[in-house]
């Protein structure tokens, strides 16, 4: 999808997704990891990356 490292770097890095609401949380990967971070919308700590098509 991006062509170059830095559009890639802006869209997928350190980027989730809520499961429950969908909203988007910029967040270190150890942090998400270890369940320290929570949805701002609805409080849900179940996240994932974003998809790459």
């Amino acid at each position: 999808m991006a062509k170059f490292a830095e559009a890639e770097q802006r869209l997928f890095h350190n980027k989730f997704i809520c499961k429950r609401c969908k909203s988007a949380i910029k967040a270190p990967n150890m942090s998400v990891l270890a369940g320290k971070i929570k949805c701002r919308k609805c409080n849900g700590k179940a996240l994932r990356v974003v998809r790459k098509k």
